[in-house]
């Protein structure tokens, strides 16, 4: 686990005691396996095992007695160092938005006097966190080390959010699962003025009563796929400086847990690697690597001699059945010269829900913690640099809200499609005849229906969401629950009625503040979009391989941008992302393609989850027979003792709602059980953030 921590402090408390990175009256602090990037009197350190060629530091000269200004870029970036100057340069005038137009995936921070800045990216998968702190701020691109250097309680009124709203950001915030400690929102930076703090948005955001100009669908596509092309080619090309002080790797961060300090599971393969599945996003990478110039693949004469061949991994869940056209697509694709073909086969011990006893402990709780080995044991076989196709249906797939502004500007005609394919999707059924009517009536309602009025209506209904859980069995009955400004998430099912109360009150409270309010779909899959990267960010935590990176291309700030720029009306139509990456190719020159390639394989997916639950039933009712969670109010153990038996022997529960339940459950044991803290020094805080080994009872909290 990497993260960047820094601290902003207020002029007139130089020197006091427990200022980070101050030595006053003989006491320091500072993070624990960190390497100080500049220093005093605002001072940045990177924490963990960064790679030289991952951070950039760019100082521009200024006249004896002006202001230092410095840019700090962490993680695969493809700007040279005239364009980090000229970029620079724009910051200090104000111009935040260059920090964040290169290509590639990374955290920009600007240092211009006693100003600093630190810019998030759109998707949040590159999340910057802030907490007040000795007089001061403290900022990190990690939640936990900010919990443990203010000693912090856990903020259970978010853990009922994140399970019961967990894609409405009224619900969640800005907040965290530690108390006192905030997120700044996707498309936002946090600038800091000795120890003072702003929030500023650097993105323009679609109004509500002004449509959004409509570009042309063939000037889009070619934008998504200079894009693609450019993000691709920044992990393939990206300079590799060094930065001007770079102190050598410090190796593991102590203080995380036993996984962190435990010995790395093998170690990847050098070079660029890709997923590469029957799916459109994984394959359109690895062909768009195999294609670029150069030397995409694995070092000359390792292994298997691969050479310059960009190393091809698939997944072969051997069980579970339906996964056999999939695995031709992918022998066929594979076929291209440039591609060496990896198939990692793999039994029970790669389900979901498998291991769960040996998992790291995260910056926090997210479904993907559940299927952390089953992506470990992939990526182990996979190159040092690996690309995956995460987050390709959330950036260039149509929320169904977008049905919603479609009417808004009097565009029903290109709502015949998707709501046919709905319709089909039904089956031969009287419920099918009446699905386009229902879909038309829900997207005309929401098109009318206003921010306030629908967080309200939200709100109002959010309590009994334990009781009439709406029936998602079908694409039809999903995509209408969806066409609302917000609906309850698959775990809320199972929570408490107090606990759903308390993310009502937060509902209602957010719907009477000042918003620069979005339209609905516009805003619906901007909140999709962040919670998949969030979650993005965890897996990438829990599946970690020591000396590996992962690479997710489609969160890239300019890939973001560039599908933002897709018509809606493009957006809609069914199979839609598919065709939109089959350009993609076609416009790189790649025209062949297997039959079948960009057909969805959800099916397996939650067929190997089912299973998964199946094989872990005796641990998974362990797990829940005392539970953390109850303990802190938000289920009743005999309630997801009874959910779990129910959906392991195929009653049609969401089976990511439960995975939701237990991935919150394992994060609660994992952290009041962790020994250590992020902090040492004669300062450091005296005990970790949660100490005491015990989630309080939901009475002693306040809301």
């Amino acid at each position: 686990m990497r993260w960047l921590v820094g601290w902003s402090s207020i002029a007139a408390s130089f020197g006091t005691v427990g200022a980070v990175g101050h030595q006053g009256e003989g006491r320091t602090v500072h993070p624990v396996g960190s390497q100080l990037l500049w220093g005093d009197p605002d001072p940045l350190w990177a924490v963990g095992d960064w790679r030289p060629d991952e951070i950039r530091i760019i100082t521009v000269a200024t006249p004896e007695g002006a202001p230092t200004t410095r840019l700090a870029v962490l993680g695969c970036c493809g700007a040279t160092d005239e364009q980090l100057r000229v970029g620079l340069l724009a910051a200090r005038g104000g111009a935040l938005r260059h920090l964040t137009a290169w290509p590639g995936s990374y955290t920009a921070v600007v240092q211009i006097g006693r100003r600093v800045t630190v810019a998030g990216d759109l998707a949040g998968a590159h999340p910057v966190f802030h907490t007040p702190w000795a007089n001061g701020t403290a900022y990190a691109t990690a939640a936990l080390p900010l919990a443990d250097l203010i000693e912090a309680q856990l903020d259970i009124g978010h853990l009922a959010a994140l399970l019961a709203c967990p894609e409405t950001p009224e619900a969640l915030g800005d907040g965290t699962p530690y108390a006192g400690v905030k997120r700044i929102p996707p498309g936002h930076a946090l600038i800091l003025r000795e120890g003072s703090r702003e929030i500023t948005g650097y993105e323009a955001v679609a109004s509500l009563a002004v449509a959004a100009p409509q570009t042309d669908p063939v000037s889009a596509v070619e934008g998504v796929r200079d894009a693609l092309v450019e993000a691709v080619r920044a992990r393939l090309t990206a300079p590799r400086h060094a930065p001007e002080t770079m102190p050598p790797d410090p190796g593991p961060v102590p203080g995380m847990g036993p996984a962190e300090r435990r010995a790395a599971r093998g170690a990847p393969v050098p070079g660029i690697g890709s997923d590469l599945s029957g799916g459109s996003a994984s394959a359109t990478l690895a062909l768009l690597a195999a294609g670029l110039p150069g030397l995409p693949g694995t070092v000359l004469g390792h292994g298997s001699g691969a050479g310059e061949r960009l190393l091809a991994v698939t997944f072969n869940d051997l069980s579970t059945q339906g996964r056999e056209d999939e695995l031709e697509r992918a022998r066929v694709i594979a076929a291209n010269p440039r591609l060496h073909h990896v198939v990692v086969a793999a039994g029970e011990e790669a389900l979901p829900y498998a291991s769960l006893e040996t998992g790291p402990l995260t910056d926090e709780p997210a479904p993907s913690l559940v299927v952390a080995e089953r992506h470990r044991r992939r990526l182990a076989a996979g190159s040092a640099d690996h690309l995956v196709g995460h987050g390709a249906r959330q950036v260039l797939d149509a929320h169904p809200a977008r049905l919603a502004d479609l009417l808004m500007d009097r565009r029903r005609r290109h709502l015949l499609r998707p709501v046919a394919a709905l319709a089909r999707a039904e089956g031969p059924s009287a419920h099918s005849l009446f699905v386009p009517v229902a879909v038309y009536r829900a997207a005309r309602r929401l098109s009318r229906t206003s921010y306030r009025t629908g967080l309200e209506a939200a709100a109002g209904l959010l309590p009994d969401a334990n009781r009439y859980a709406p029936d998602l069995d079908t694409p039809a009955d999903a995509s209408l629950a969806a066409l609302t400004w917000s609906r309850p998430g698959p775990a809320a099912r199972w929570l408490t009625g107090e606990a759903l109360a308390e993310v009502a009150v937060r509902l209602q409270e957010a719907a009477i503040r000042p918003t620069s309010v979005q339209r609905p779909g516009e805003a619906r899959a901007r909140a999709a979009l962040a919670r998949h990267a969030a979650d993005q960010r965890i897996l990438e935590q829990a599946a970690e391989v020591r000396s590996q990176r992962l690479h997710a291309p489609f969160l890239d700030n300019q890939v973001v941008r560039a599908a933002r720029a897709l018509p809606e009306s493009l957006r809609v139509q069914p199979g839609a992302r598919a065709a939109i990456l089959r350009r993609v190719l076609a416009g790189a020159g790649i025209h062949e393609l297997p039959p079948g390639w960009g057909a969805p394989s959800q099916a397996t997916s939650n067929a190997a989850g089912r299973l998964g639950l199946r094989t872990a039933l005796p641990e998974l009712i362990a797990l829940f027979d005392a539970p953390l969670l109850a303990d802190a109010g938000l289920v009743e153990a005999r309630v997801v003792r009874k959910a779990l038996r129910a959906a392991s022997e195929g009653e049609p529960l969401p089976l990511d709602g439960l995975a939701a339940l237990v991935s919150t459950e394992l994060w609660l044991r994992r952290l009041v059980t962790r020994r250590g803290t992020c902090w040492t020094g004669t300062a450091a805080p005296r005990q970790r953030a949660v100490a005491g080994g015990v989630v309080p009872a939901r009475r002693t909290l306040q809301p």
